[in-house]
């Protein structure tokens, strides 16, 4: 009742797309990752570089495990950087590390994107369980309102996505403009790799949101023909 023919016909598009992101990702970084860039230097070093370069204040660079596991923390200043970025020297790690490096940056100038993504997590975690309740309850009870205030509550999952995509495109901007202007890539082929790996990060962010918009549709679509059904 819940997941049927109509669910596959909204989502279907959606795993698509998700399925093309990653693959994308993976292609990318796999291709560039073999590159070494002709600075020499691994993804740690490039972001200490490009700390001091961008003037950044108390931001930690550590080695975490796993692979694309990347990711900074404004709570703890802290760019976590996975095994192959952190003591890599090609150019995929560098795209990578300064990718980071423009998060951090973002933080650092209180850029609204990233404060208000920050400022909704807490919503959005609880509305990502609440809000299914809330629909299944609708739906199963027949009550037409309780289910589209689960869709309302659930909703918050698409306007993180939607307020993500400008973070992290904002931080890929940054990323490239940093490795140009300090020198740490110097050919255009290198410049072709940062672009090829930052853009299909940039594409699994898109695929996110899509995927988002496209359940809500879905939901939205199944409680609206509830809705007729009971007039």
């Amino acid at each position: 009742m819940l997941f049927n023919s109509t669910y596959l016909l909204f989502m279907a598009p959606a795993f698509i797309l998700t399925m093309l992101a990653q693959f994308y990702v993976n292609s990318s970084y796999k291709k560039w990752g073999r590159v070494r860039a002709s600075s020499g230097i691994s993804g740690a070093e490039a972001a200490q570089r490009l700390i001091r370069y961008g003037g950044l204040q108390g931001v930690e660079v550590k080695g975490i495990r796993g692979k694309l596991t990347d990711h900074y923390d404004p709570r703890s200043k802290v760019l976590s950087l996975s095994e192959g970025v952190y003591s890599g020297d090609s150019v995929a790690s560098l795209a990578i590390a300064a990718h980071e490096l423009g998060h951090a940056m973002q933080d650092q100038e209180e850029y609204f994107p990233l404060r208000l993504r920050a400022m909704i997590v807490p919503a959005v975690n609880i509305g990502s369980y609440l809000g299914w309740i809330l629909i299944i309850l609708g739906i199963f009870l027949q009550i037409v309102n309780l289910a589209w205030l689960g869709v309302i509550v659930f909703s918050g999952g698409a306007v993180f996505a939607l307020v993500t995509l400008p973070v992290e495109l904002n931080a890929s901007s940054r990323a490239r403009e940093l490795l140009t202007s300090s020198g740490l890539i110097r050919t255009a082929e290198e410049q072709r790799g940062v672009n090829a790996v930052l853009n299909a990060a940039a594409l699994t962010y898109v695929a996110a949101l899509f995927a988002a918009i496209m359940q809500l549709l879905y939901w939205t679509s199944m409680i609206t023909g509830m809705g007729r059904r009971r007039r």
